[in-house]
């Protein structure tokens, strides 16, 4: 993270940081632009996005296929003025004067796009309500 930015900085995780966390971050990105920082990660990485959520995103227009799952650091999730954790429970990191909020979502892993729809709209609307908390105003 950069020292020097302004923004408000949200971290998404979970455990794979392939579905739920990139679908997040991915709508983060499009609908704040440049007025938010956004970072997503795991704490046990898969080895590539789900399948079903790049699929899911591009019906949306946004493309998180070149994204790839990381482990989250200490550094990035102290440094976040907002952690949102999506099922990674007591392996997710906590550290004083963070805000944290607890998104409870299906997981998409293994599930065909059909499935992943409804996850991927619950997010939508979440990270609309996040942006809108944030005093981000969307670009679109």
């Amino acid at each position: 993270m950069s020292e020097l930015s302004i923004n408000p900085s949200v971290l998404f995780l979970c455990v794979h940081n392939a579905g739920r966390s990139q679908m997040a971050a991915g709508f983060t990105r499009h609908l704040g632009g440049d007025g938010i920082d956004v970072y997503s990660g795991g704490s046990e990485p898969a080895d590539q996005v789900n399948a079903a959520a790049v699929a899911a995103m591009a019906e949306k227009g946004i493309d998180i296929s070149a994204n790839a799952p990381q482990r989250w650091t200490d550094e990035v999730v102290a440094d976040a003025d907002v952690v949102v954790t999506m099922g990674c429970g007591d392996t997710c990191p906590v550290f004083p004067g963070v805000r944290y909020v607890d998104w409870e979502l299906d997981d998409p892993s293994g599930k065909p796009v059909e499935a992943v729809r409804p996850v991927r709209d619950d997010i939508e609307a979440r990270v609309r309500a996040l942006l809108d908390e944030l005093g981000v105003s969307p670009v679109m």
